[in-house]
């Protein structure tokens, strides 16, 4: 039966393929050599990659086919064909797709700055001027990407690369696998996704949903740059998604005493717990805190110190799951999705086995929650 059900998938995904147009002839390695590996993801290892007609170098994300159902499929075909059609300077850029007899091959271009928390947590000096350069930048982005009514809706640290090392306001936008065309001005979308802590609490207590999904999400993310830690904690999923649904935070002393009442406005008003008195991200580009040319440039000790531990509790997680799915990467077909083994090292980690897919039913107790399959990082 499995047998028959695994030949069903691939002919289903075969046809997929055949029907995209997408795809580019050939495989990767018909024009790029392939060189080290800069990234690994559950499913997916990234690799330089070098064109050999033009020597320009380029990133390589290699996704292995069997690892995917169709769903799966179908969500990468909607990101290369969002990622096709994305035309701004702080979009990650998509040059060629492949789909290979084993992987899809994704080919972007190449940005070697690393992560924005990672750049900002080795600075000495970090002001609310340098975050609210950023907060701007993401919020024309994301501008762009609504008035194309695309949503992104996993809008995360891990999402925004530096170009450079040189200069954290100069980023590329990244990783639209949950991306979903929209009429942006509507509340169609009823899918629960996205990366816990930054979903919106419309998503979490499952009604349609629209483009404001996005505007919370920059609502955490500028609340972390300011002071260093989240808004919305804890370890244990279901009470984290009740703080969330609940939509209360606080300015606490003294991390917050410096900075400036601009800046909070502008977080409460992206953190507003009803999407429908969320203002748009084009609106909140002509904020006084984001618009306006007096913001504090008083230095911030105490959110970078916090920084540093947040982005350290971070990259202890993302480097926990990377090197348990180093081992499951070369497994064949289904593995990942059905080993109970895999699942249990991760749980045993203190590893959320479902890290990137909001669940609509929170009251799910911790166990069930356990027993869940990890879904995939596209």
């Amino acid at each position: 039966m499995k047998s028959v059900l695994a030949d069903a998938k691939t002919a289903a995904i075969v046809s997929l393929i055949a029907s995209s147009p997408i795809f580019d002839a050939g495989d990767a390695k018909d024009y790029y050599e392939l060189g080290r590996i800069i990234g690994r993801g559950s499913y997916s290892i990234v690799r330089v990659a070098i064109e050999k007609t033009t020597r320009v170098k380029y990133a390589a994300k290699c996704i292995r086919r069997n690892n995917l159902s169709l769903d799966d499929v179908k969500a990468l075909l909607v990101e290369v064909s969002v990622l096709k059609q994305m035309n701004h300077r702080n979009i990650i850029k998509l040059h060629q797709v492949f789909a290979e007899a084993e992987f899809f091959v994704l080919i972007t271009e190449f940005v070697e700055g690393g992560e924005l928390f990672d750049r900002i947590v080795e600075k000495t000096c970090y002001t609310e001027r340098e975050a609210r350069d950023v907060v701007k930048s993401l919020l024309e982005v994301t501008a762009y990407c609504h008035t194309n009514n695309v949503v992104h809706r996993d809008l995360k640290p891990e999402n925004i690369l530096l170009v450079n090392r040189d200069d954290h306001t100069s980023f590329k936008l990244a990783d639209f696998g949950f991306a979903k065309r929209i009429t942006v001005d509507s509340e169609g979308l009823v899918t629960a996704c996205g990366t816990p802590g930054y979903v919106a609490p419309e998503v979490l207590m499952g009604k349609p949903y629209g483009a404001g999904v996005d505007i919370w999400s920059i609502g955490v993310i500028t609340y972390i740059l300011l002071c260093g830690y989240p808004p919305f904690h804890d370890d244990n999923r279901p009470r984290l998604f009740a703080q969330i649904k609940e939509g209360a935070f606080h300015f606490h002393e003294p991390y917050w005493d410096d900075i400036s009442e601009s800046a909070k406005d502008v977080i409460r008003q992206m953190l507003t717990k009803d999407p429908k008195h969320r203002p748009t991200a084009d609106a909140l580009l002509h904020h006084s805190w984001i618009a306006g040319g007096e913001v504090g440039s008083v230095q911030l000790d105490n959110a970078l110190k916090e920084l540093r531990q947040f982005n350290a509790r971070r990259k202890l997680k993302a480097t926990t799951i990377a090197v348990l799915s180093t081992v499951a990467f070369g497994v064949r077909s289904g593995s990942l999705g059905t080993s109970d083994s895999f699942r249990k090292r991760l749980a045993s980690n203190g590893i959320d086995t479902n890290t990137n897919h909001v669940e609509k039913k929170v009251e799910r107790s911790e166990e069930e929650e356990k027993k869940k399959a990890p879904t995939t990082e596209l």
